[in-house]
């Protein structure tokens, strides 16, 4: 099988670094985290060094029986976009359930501080009127204010 063909190395070379730098400048500029980088630049940098080394790629088409090269780059590409993605179906399943909890907890949050309005009003209403005001409660008895 003939080496990969020098114009489709040049411009996988070129995507490959255009890759690169783009997710360098998204970590930099703080819009893309670095944890979340590293399969990203893990990627540029395989299909980088897959680009430049064109007698690897050759290497590995014949060993899985591919007649074109180039086809290989496509593939390592596209199993670690796979990967990239699996990885983000994970992160957002467990942003999800950590959104449930916390949407939860306002939900319990919201209804306590409704409580104790309606309370604090019952109170102010009660400190109003004539008659004794209630300071608390036991679980069997009212006690009232001396």
């Amino acid at each position: 099988m003939a080496p990969t063909p020098l114009g489709v190395s040049i411009a996988a070379t070129i995507a490959s670094l255009l890759l690169l730098f783009a997710v360098l400048e998204l970590v930099r500029r703080r819009r893309l985290r670095e944890k979340y980088a590293l399969l990203w630049i893990l990627t540029a940098i395989v299909l980088l060094i897959l680009s430049v080394w064109r007698g690897a790629v050759t290497s590995i088409a014949t060993m899985l029986g591919v007649s074109y090269g180039p086809t290989v780059l496509f593939a390592v590409g596209a199993l670690f976009i796979l990967v990239v993605l699996l990885h983000y179906s994970t992160v957002i399943s467990a942003l999800t359930d950590r959104t449930v909890v916390l949407a939860q907890a306002l939900a319990s949050l919201e209804q306590r501080l409704q409580q104790l309005e309606v309370q604090k009003e019952i109170d102010e209403e009660s400190r109003g009127s004539s008659l004794p005001q209630v300071r608390s409660y036991d679980r069997h008895r009212r006690v009232a204010d001396e």
